[in-house]
């Protein structure tokens, strides 16, 4: 049977190809530490109490049919105020759109905004851009970072891509690299997207801006998150802004995601996801809307969840640091946001016990999963080259134990080497 030539072409999920490699260690007894998908075990991270309290009540309550298209009114302005509270930007609840996590609404943006070869331009390393460029038919434009700039893109990375464009993806805190733009950075890039703007004749179709800010609420240290509305206002109508709560409540299976952004493509997104059917469960929405109404508890729920992630982060940053201290070709970036902590693991060209040379990270991937019972992901994962031996590890769903082990089994696999 044929199938369409995007499925035809269609290529699978690298994260799911190693996790498929790592459930069945896991299947055989082997101690892994699986620090490759941006979860939670909700055994060390459970999501808040009176939000799972809110969605039994919810049940109980009857909320089991379908919610409206665009999402229940009362989480709508629930998320309205919040965003306003929290982060200044000020979004009516008609111009919020809630959806089954932050998937579908970023799919969404991509239909509603790119036509069949319109040019997406997008940084990598990036979670999902490629994928969502070929679903939707676009050109993608990937603009390799450096690790100088904490992978992060500059102005001077995309303004040569700006002209004929018609979006650009960008997310801060990044999956999968655990960095934030500076506030210069961001302004720089939001400046040349108006002049780009500016440039276009009437009638031609504006450059707009993704924006993925899911990991806003988990930054570290001195960290800060900006935005580019808040930066410069001017940007309002072409800005779409993904958020929810999967990540910073650790309800990644809760399924409840939002977004904002000029009425007019978020009307049109409304109409594509009602097609699709990608609401959030109402039972859920319910219990999101009451949980947001409560500052206090979800003050308290983050001063406990945070330390918690970002103690994780820091063990796994400092061993890499002593690993580096010494002698061996590894390094990492400090932790500023969301569960991911980069890290470097050069080893390439390196014979293992067995008379193997490594070559690519995928090699080193499976390298260090067999012998340190460590998994990672490279971040060709994520659009990068195949030489570039960074990595993402995410925190989410591994106990401080297991990770201080996995650091142990790291060093005794590196000095197996020669």
């Amino acid at each position: 049977m044929t199938v369409s030539k995007m499925a035809q072409n269609l290529i699978g999920s690298e994260i799911i190809r190693v996790a498929g490699e790592v459930n069945a260690m896991i299947a055989k007894g082997e101690p892994i530490c699986n620090l490759t998908i941006g979860d939670f075990n909700p055994a060390i991270f459970p999501i808040p109490e009176q939000l799972r309290d809110g969605i039994t009540k919810a049940y109980e309550q009857g909320h089991t049919n379908y919610p409206p298209a665009n999402g229940v009114a009362v989480l709508r302005k629930a998320v309205s105020a919040f965003t306003q509270e929290k982060l200044g930007l000020s979004y009516p609840e008609n111009d919020i759109l809630v959806a089954g996590g932050s998937r579908p609404l970023i799919y969404a943006t991509y239909l509603a905004i790119v036509d069949p070869g319109d040019k997406v331009i997008f940084p990598t390393p990036s979670w999902n851009n490629n994928h969502y460029c070929h679903l939707s038919g676009a050109t993608p434009v990937m603009i390799e970072t450096r690790p100088e700039n904490n992978f992060m893109p500059t102005a001077a990375d995309v303004k040569p891509h700006l002209k004929g464009a018609t979006m650009l993806a960008l997310c801060s805190p990044l999956n999968p690299t655990g960095t934030m733009f500076t506030q210069k950075d961001l302004e720089e890039i939001c400046d040349l997207v108006l002049e780009e703007n500016r440039s276009r004749s009437e009638g031609e179709k504006p450059l707009y801006i993704l924006y993925d800010q899911i990991y806003w609420m988990l930054t570290f240290g001195a960290a800060r998150h900006f935005d580019p509305v808040s930066l410069r206002p001017e940007l309002r109508d072409y800005v779409i802004y993904i958020d929810g709560i999967s990540k910073s409540f650790a309800a990644t299976g809760v399924r409840v995601g939002y977004a904002f952004g000029p009425a007019a493509v978020m009307d049109k997104m409304k109409s594509i996801l009602g097609h699709v059917g990608a609401w959030a469960p109402k039972a859920e929405q319910m219990a999101t809307a009451g949980f947001l109404q409560q500052p206090q508890e979800v003050e308290s729920f983050l001063n406990k969840f945070k330390p918690k992630v970002q103690e994780s982060l820091d063990v796994l940053y400092n061993g890499f640091q002593d690993l580096k201290a010494a002698g061996f070709a590894v390094d990492a970036i400090e932790p500023m946001g969301a569960i991911y902590l980069s890290v470097k693991i050069d080893i390439a060209g390196k014979t293992t016990p067995d008379g193997k040379v490594l070559g690519s990270s995928q090699d080193i991937t499976f390298y260090v999963l067999h012998e340190a019972k460590l998994a990672i992901v490279p971040f060709s994962a994520f659009g990068s080259n195949r030489g570039l031996n960074w990595f993402r590890l995410s925190v989410g769903g591994a106990s401080l134990e297991d990770i201080k082990a996995s650091l142990e089994r790291l060093q005794e696999a590196l000095q197996k080497l020669k």
